[in-house]
């Protein structure tokens, strides 16, 4: 039977979704938990995710599949993952899908959220969760600037290198800020086809420019254009950023 199940997870102690060699990885611990259901299968139970979030990353929407070779219901699927995996990490909902679903391959949209904490210093209690940025913003110039990433682009000024993507073309949906004035945060929110190795970070980290003046509030068409990741300059921190929901 195929399982699909949307997983929520702190990523301050994850060397990122994928799994690696002697690294803590979310695949890691949830195919160890799978597997111990299965009881110990030959050959293992491989699982498959949406997509890779990077180290200390958070989701609270990652959805990933997998195939058991025992049926069990959905409601005792969900117990038995969340008797077994870690504290940081829950499954907040397990459904049986037909043999045509696929995690990453069948994927209509993503939704990132990034948080972004305001102030001279490092709020101790957030450091693991949002990102900084000390200096003063004007919200208006991101609510502005931000529009300017909605629709089809080729986004190479925006991804890290490392990417091994042949295309960098993709479409934003739909592009977002609000200021959360109680918690002195900015959220940021991309809903989008796809998203390319750290392209919402350096998203973010353009858009605080704008919002700090430190670059012209009509800066991304430009940086659309030239197709240069030296001149989109920084990347903001993984801490902020969270897969927050994956459409089919």
């Amino acid at each position: 039977m195929r399982y699909k199940i949307i997983l929520a997870y702190d990523g301050t102690k994850f060397a990122g979704f994928q799994a690696q060699p002697n690294q803590r990885t979310v695949e890691g611990v949830l195919k160890k938990a799978v597997n111990k259901i299965a009881k110990e299968p030959t050959p293992e139970i491989q699982i498959y995710g949406s997509g890779r979030t990077d180290s200390g990353v958070h989701a609270l929407g990652q959805v990933v599949h997998f195939d058991l070779p025992i049926e069990m219901s959905e409601v005792n699927m969900l117990n038995a993952l969340n008797s077994i995996l870690p504290l940081d990490t829950v499954v907040k909902k397990v459904e049986i899908v037909d043999q045509n679903f696929h995690a990453r391959f069948t994927t209509h949209g993503k939704k990132y959220e990034y948080r972004m904490a305001l102030g001279k210093f490092v709020d101790p209690f957030k450091r693991n969760y949002t990102g900084h940025w000390k200096f003063p913003v004007k919200i208006e110039l991101i609510e502005n600037a931000i529009k300017d990433l909605e629709g089809t682009h080729d986004f190479s000024s925006f991804v890290a290198s490392g990417s091994t993507v042949k295309s960098h073309v993709r479409t934003i949906y739909q592009a977002s800020v609000r200021e959360d004035k109680a918690q002195n945060e900015i959220i940021f929110e991309f809903y989008g086809n796809g998203f390319l190795y750290n392209m919402v970070r350096i998203m973010v980290a353009v858009l605080a420019e704008i919002g700090s003046e430190r670059r012209p509030v009509d800066d991304i068409p430009r940086l659309l254009e030239v197709k240069d990741r030296d001149q989109a300059r920084g990347t903001a921190p993984a801490s902020g950023l969270y897969l927050k929901e994956v459409d089919y």
